[in-house]
């Protein structure tokens, strides 16, 4: 995704031309492969429609429609969802921003797909040729071809954008691509790298290239899906990461003639295994996490919505967590109201010694107040104000976050997110101060 900031703003002094340089080179690389795989592939795909008859993807493929930007305050547009492996509640308080993350079989809006527990399409190859009849004077008859579906077809390519800084000197920056294929038995599999940095006042700043392989596919009604691989960083150990979803549909979903999500029960189970990304010092003190729970997604009606979510987590420094979040949303045309709760506790808080946000007892609860509409034929925004409370050790405080964010349709296939809060929920201890976090999120999305 490009933004007009540069990314060099953020980085210290000491490194600056030096991540600068490579920072480029990532992005630099980042779409020249991405332009490359899109050129090689159609190549390839108007090669076998010379030659063979099956089906294209771009002829199996619906086209991208610009819908809801992807946030927790749209669960009730028409009906895609996302194959990502992000956890749902990663640095919790920042899903106030909003920016919580639905899940993979749920409607995700503006991905276009299959709605949730349907059957998702598959590529379909043409029929055989029929043998050439006997000549009755010359040479044995010739052999049709059959036309073959190919093994995978680079479905979309999606790169994740992530620029987050507060007013007490701490910025992380995600800059992550995902390259998606569909199998010929309609499965998919999905590779995913990047290039993150993570920097702090008093710590020496950090680099991270993550890389990890995935794969979902669908048994009977339930959608599994898993990914595994590893985070490399520039001057600490090499560590694991994976994750494993299920989801099952309670009830059949039902889906309107237009597309939209009529009613639905999809409850998931979610098990995660990471390097806990909440800072440099965190990195730096190599924290992972083992992260565990259940989702419940229940659409109401056809303008109602709700989603709960519990996790449970175990550190590698002993400590463990318990969060729980739930929303309720009801949608009034192009404004929607909605209430959010969320609570976070911890056997100890370990923020002086392992560096992350540790509470002993957080509570968040705040209503939402939204717009969403269509500025332009290929423009479509969202603005939205949270305001409420929220209570750390027993101490109260204001709780607000603004939002705004936009989805940009700049072809049939090629859309982007951009998206920025500004929040004042702690995502760490500050001694009585304000805090304040600014947060700049966006995805660019090619579908082939």
């Amino acid at each position: 995704m490009v933004y007009s900031f540069r990314p060099y703003l953020f980085v210290s002094r000491y490194s600056l031309y030096a991540v600068f340089l490579l920072g480029c080179l990532q992005i630099q690389l980042g779409v020249i492969c991405s332009v490359g795989i899109w050129i090689l592939s159609e190549a390839k795909l108007q090669a076998a429609q010379a030659h063979q008859t099956w089906k294209s993807p771009s002829e199996l493929t619906k086209q991208v429609t610009t819908i809801n930007p992807e946030s927790a305050e749209q669960y009730s547009k028409p009906l895609p969802y996302r194959l990502k492996s992000t956890p749902i509640l990663l640095a919790a308080p920042e899903n106030f921003n909003p920016d919580l993350r639905l899940p993979r079989s749920l409607p995700e809006p503006p991905q276009n797909s299959s709605p949730p527990s349907l059957p998702e399409p598959q590529q379909n190859s043409s029929p055989p040729s029929l043998p050439k009849p006997p000549q009755q004077n010359s040479s044995p008859p010739t052999t049709a071809t059959e036309a073959k579906t190919p093994d995978a077809v680079l479905e979309s390519i999606h790169t994740d954008y992530h620029y987050q800084t507060d007013n007490f000197g701490q910025t992380n920056f995600f800059l992550e691509p995902t390259v998606q294929f569909r199998l010929r038995n309609g499965n998919k599999i999905f590779f995913k790298t990047g290039f993150n940095f993570f920097e702090q006042r008093g710590v020496e700043s950090i680099t991270n290239f993550p890389l990890q392989v995935g794969w979902q596919g669908k048994i009977g009604q339930v959608t599994l899906q898993t990914a595994a691989g590893v985070d490399v960083f520039n001057r600490l150990p090499t560590a694991i990461n994976l994750n494993v979803k299920v989801d099952v549909p309670i009830s059949p979903p039902r889906v309107s003639s237009s597309g939209r999500l009529l009613s639905a029960v999809i409850i998931s189970g979610n098990l995660e295994q990471e390097p806990y990304k909440s800072n440099a010092r965190t990195l730096d003190n190599q924290i992972t996490a083992w992260r565990f729970g259940p989702d419940l997604y229940w659409q109401i009606d056809r303008n109602t919505s709700l989603f709960s979510s519990l996790r449970l987590g175990n550190y590698n420094d002993g400590n463990s967590e318990v969060q729980s979040f739930s929303r309720l949303e009801r949608k009034f045309g192009q404004f929607s109201l909605a209430a959010n709760l969320f609570t976070w506790s911890y056997d100890r808080d370990l923020e002086r010694t392992s560096g992350y946000f540790s509470p002993p007892d957080f509570l968040v609860y705040n209503g939402e107040v939204a717009w969403e509409g269509d500025i332009a034929q290929f423009l479509r925004c969202r603005l939205a104000a949270n305001l409420g409370r929220q209570r750390l050790k027993g101490e109260f405080d204001n709780a607000n976050t603004y939002q705004t964010r936009c989805t940009v349709k700049l072809s049939p296939s090629i859309e982007a997110d951009l998206s920025y809060s500004f929040s004042n929920i702690r995502n760490k201890e500050t001694d009585g101060s304000a805090y304040g976090g600014n947060s700049f999120t966006g995805q660019l999305r090619v579908k082939f």
